[in-house]
């Protein structure tokens, strides 16, 4: 058996067991290459797993375009949760449309808005949530587990992609046809939000596009934060 389809194989297995035992669970999906691997994954099983993605506001149109290619190629419509539109226009008026620039407590208040406080609605009475993180996206993710207890949330969180390369995560995608972001072919291996986005030079980390502008040990919007430290309180064996 390959490497890949040893990979594969593998993941296969975790979300099989996530689909078995912690009903009702959802894939959070950013609509980038590794997560579109796993929509593969599980709309081709086709597993009770809900999948949905946080649509800020500011999201590329290439990255919404994603949305619609989903649709023709599975059958299926992504559920989308959006930010509270007056906590929006809060933050704009106070602030400012950029304000995010300014400062990393500006850019914070920005990604709880439009994408922390959605990702609570959207887990809201689910006993698990699946990422399609990877070790090798950041130094940030570099102690990714497979299976996390999440107590933010108060529920299991599940990395399934963490061990998978970014070879790996494309030679899946070419194999099986699977549609991806076109941000991807120019040079945008990590997408966010269009204004928090640009290509990387290479040899460059695969996230040195996201909030160029600050340190590297910042860059986490705070989906998987929980008082300023990402939240691998504690790691459970798979």
């Amino acid at each position: 058996m390959s490497d890949l389809a040893t990979r594969v194989s593998d993941t296969q297995a975790i979300l099989a067991r996530i689909a078995a035992e912690f009903t009702p669970a959802v894939f959070a999906s950013s609509l980038a290459a590794e997560d579109m691997v796993l929509t593969d994954l599980i709309l081709r099983a086709k597993l009770p797993i809900g999948i949905f993605s946080l649509e800020t506001g500011r999201l590329p149109k290439e990255t919404l375009a994603v949305l619609d290619a989903v649709k023709e190629t599975y059958g299926v419509d992504i559920a989308l949760f959006r930010p509270d539109p007056a906590a929006v226009d809060r933050y704009v008026t106070q602030n400012g449309l950029n304000a995010f620039y300014d400062s990393v407590e500006m850019r914070k208040e920005c990604c709880r808005i439009r994408k922390v406080e959605p990702l609570g609605h959207a887990l809201a009475g689910k006993k698990a949530w699946i990422t399609g993180q990877r070790r090798a996206q950041s130094s940030t993710r570099a102690e990714l587990a497979v299976q996390e207890d999440d107590p933010a949330h108060g529920m299991a969180k599940f990395n399934p992609l963490a061990d998978w390369s970014e070879a790996e995560v494309w030679e899946y995608i070419r194999a099986n046809n699977v549609p991806y972001n076109a941000l991807h072919d120019r040079g945008y291996p990590s997408i966010g939000c269009e204004p928090c986005t640009r290509a990387i030079q290479p040899g460059e980390d695969v996230r040195a596009g996201r909030w160029w502008w600050e340190n590297a040990d910042s860059k986490e919007c705070g989906l998987h934060v929980v008082d300023g430290k990402l939240i691998r309180i504690k790691s459970v064996a798979a």
